[in-house]
């Protein structure tokens, strides 16, 4: 019976998730399996790659084919490294020891590049929010300056209304005074 080491789909519409899985390859993508050995999540960054080692390595070792896709998960986790290193082993190319040490290795160089990568998202992330929240400060005390001078405008406009009406309600009253002032013993000045 030829198996496949392939990915299974799970989650909802547009947000996927997969098992990786090992199965019958006549049997379907989301169908009955054999063995489950790990999760695969790419809708986080980086992408969440769960797998037992031991498990995917025992089965590479059977004879599974990984899929493509699989194959770079299985590269990217160094499954793939070690399979290449237990048949040197077996081959007699180097010891046991040898080749543990190497994918200690190179364990530690690729962990150290995903807690970089890791890093600096997250750097990114507080530098992005930090700017974010200085443009809205700036933006809401532009906002503030802007309605505080036309206000101000408005308030001087205002003023300057009422001042001149204050002054022409008198002249208005003095108008008629004056027209009044003569009396009726004294005739009209020519004018």
């Amino acid at each position: 019976m030829p198996t496949r080491i392939r990915l299974q789909r799970k989650g909802k519409k547009g947000l996927p998730y997969y098992h990786i899985v090992v199965a019958d390859t006549r049997a379907p993508r989301d169908g009955k399996y054999i063995d489950r050995i790990g999760a695969y999540d790419p809708n986080q960054n980086p992408a969440l790659v769960d797998i037992d080692t031991t498990k995917a390595l025992d089965w590479l070792q059977k004879g599974a084919q990984p899929t493509d896709t699989c194959r770079a998960i299985l590269t990217y986790r160094g499954v793939i490294y070690k399979n290449h290193l237990n048949n040197g082993v077996k081959k007699g190319a180097f010891s046991q020891e040898e080749a543990d040490r190497r994918f200690e290795v190179w364990s530690n160089e690729k962990n150290a590049k995903i807690e970089a990568k890791r890093q600096r998202l997250g750097e990114h992330a507080d530098k992005s929010e930090r700017e974010r929240a200085a443009a809205e400060l700036k933006k809401a005390q532009d906002m503030a300056t802007a309605l505080s001078s036309k206000r101000a405008e408005a308030a001087a406009a205002e003023a300057a209304a009422a001042a001149p009406a204050v002054e022409e309600a008198p002249a208005v009253a003095e108008a008629p005074a004056e027209a009044a002032a003569p009396e009726a013993g004294e005739a009209p000045a020519a004018e």
